[in-house]
């Protein structure tokens, strides 16, 4: 047998007043916008932001730049059977060595072939940096040149940064 199931409706349901037009739009001023992934926002809203730019036309200030801590030289062309001792002994000619890396192959345990040097001052540095580019350490002449420096990237160095 089947059940039977009672329904009660009330009158006051069924002869409802529609008044659609207060309630919408009581509705809608009620209704926030929101921002963020899901939420459909219109593409102009991102392409019309203004974008910071290097003028192209206008010239470049180059030279070194300070790092956070100070004047880092990057030397490169390090023989790989060098040791730390050999790259200190050399640098510390021209002033106080702040900070020195040397990094190191992890399969070889050699030198990977360049080093960074810090000096506290931008002479110590500079002096270091005239001497000894292109100078002989265990037969190979190393390079010496800023770890940093100042404008902005060459037509030639756009790619430098960029991910394949």
């Amino acid at each position: 047998m089947s059940e039977v199931l009672d329904v009660d409706i009330d009158e006051k349901d069924e002869f409802m007043e529609q008044d659609d037009d207060g309630d919408l739009s009581k509705l809608k001023s009620s209704v926030r916008k929101r921002k963020g992934r899901g939420f459909k926002e219109s593409l102009d809203a991102r392409t019309n932001e203004p974008f910071e730019s290097i003028d192209e036309d206008a010239p470049h200030i180059e030279g070194p730049q300070k790092s956070v801590e100070g004047w880092i030289l990057f030397v490169t062309n390090v023989h790989e059977e060098a040791q730390e001792d050999d790259v200190h002994n050399m640098f510390r000619e021209y002033g106080a060595i702040r900070n020195m890396h040397l990094n190191l192959d992890r399969r070889t345990g050699f030198l990977k072939g360049y080093a960074l040097v810090e000096y506290e001052s931008f002479k110590e540095a500079q002096s270091a940096l005239e001497a000894l580019n292109g100078e002989d350490l265990l037969g190979q002449k190393i390079n010496v040149d800023w770890a940093f420096v100042k404008g902005g990237a060459t037509k030639g160095n756009k790619k430098r940064g960029s991910r394949r």
